[in-house]
């Protein structure tokens, strides 16, 4: 445990401790040695200028009435924090497509000089830490602002969109309900003035948005689960059934730890295979999760659902026929 460590640690005990702690204790918890106990303590006292109160004999105390205020002045991470950092740090460099890099290079440039300080000048091995975007959608910078402030703001928001499932172009006048971001892609679900209900809009569709001065409405939390939240994938709305899919016994090992929904149940059953059974509305997405299997998953019900993945199938055959 290095100096900063042991300073976070001493800290840490201090505050949580009740009553006076020994420097034996110390030395114990901190990995050290009594002297090196007694400069640390001397540290925290007089240059951070925490409030001890005690000595090495009876044992030392934050002032119990001054503790609840004292916090370590600056950012004081731990070496496993500082990883995490580190992680989050490529995680914002890496991703987007540059969507956020103007608005984070500010904060991007301080976690930088952060790491750079606690490794003391030594260079962090950034390329050992990968970050691969999947399938991610082009979006514009200008039009992801505006929709985030709108919805931070609670204003309404004006903008043109092109559905991608029919290439239609409409004008929309929504109020902002909550950014989402779904598959390494951004949604916003918002209320639909001209439409009067919930709509979930791909912000890699929206164009010209402009926030409007007129505020926004609020849907209750409990109203956007229920409507956006309760069937399966990004465009759900109300359950229309509940598809029950068996995956094969080599596919169950993967498909057993994932998450597809929050009211999902799943069981193994005795031959190793695994049933999932997940609510949905729009058939479109889970078919597409589904049929990404291929052989070793199976819809067993409902019927219709287990036909259209009957025809897609042989759609796709059909491509191979020649």
């Amino acid at each position: 445990m290095d100096r900063y460590e042991r300073i976070l640690s001493l800290h840490r005990i201090l505050s949580t401790s009740r009553y006076p702690v020994t420097v034996a204790r110390l030395q114990d918890e901190l990995g050290c040695s009594r002297a090196t106990v007694y400069r640390d303590v001397a540290f925290l006292r007089d240059a951070l200028m925490a409030p001890i109160v005690g000595d090495g004999e009876a044992g030392i105390r934050y002032d119990p009435d001054e503790s609840g205020r004292f916090e370590l002045p600056g950012l004081w991470l731990s070496s496993e924090e500082l990883h995490a950092l580190l992680a989050a740090q490529q995680l914002l460099s890496r991703s987007g497509g540059g969507v956020l890099s103007a608005a984070l290079a500010p904060l991007q440039s301080r976690i930088e000089k952060l790491l750079s300080e606690h490794a003391s000048g030594k260079p962090w091995p950034m390329e050992r830490v990968r970050v691969i975007p999947h399938r991610t959608r082009r979006l514009d910078e200008h039009a992801f602002r505006t929709v985030c402030s709108a919805v931070l703001g609670r204003k309404r928001l004006a903008f043109e969109y092109r559905a991608r499932s029919t290439d239609e172009k409409t004008r929309r006048t929504v109020s902002p309900q909550r950014i989402t971001h779904y598959r390494d892609n951004w949604y916003l679900d918002a209320w639909d003035h001209e439409r009067e209900g919930l709509r979930s809009f791909s912000v890699d569709r929206i164009a010209h948005a402009r926030s409007l001065d007129e505020a926004a409405i609020d849907v209750d939390e409990s109203e956007l689960d229920r409507h956006l939240g309760g069937s399966y994938g990004i465009f759900s709305g109300t359950p229309k059934g509940v598809a029950t899919i068996v995956f094969s016994a080599k596919a169950a090992r993967w498909v057993a730890d994932e998450h597809w929904h929050s009211q999902q149940q799943g069981r193994h059953l005795a031959d190793g295979r695994y049933e999932l059974k997940v609510p949905y509305s729009a058939a479109r997405e889970l078919l597409m999760d589904v049929l990404h299997y291929g052989s070793d998953a199976e819809i067993v019900e409902p019927q219709s659902l287990r036909e259209q993945a009957r025809t897609l199938l042989e759609l796709a055959l059909s491509n191979y026929a020649r």
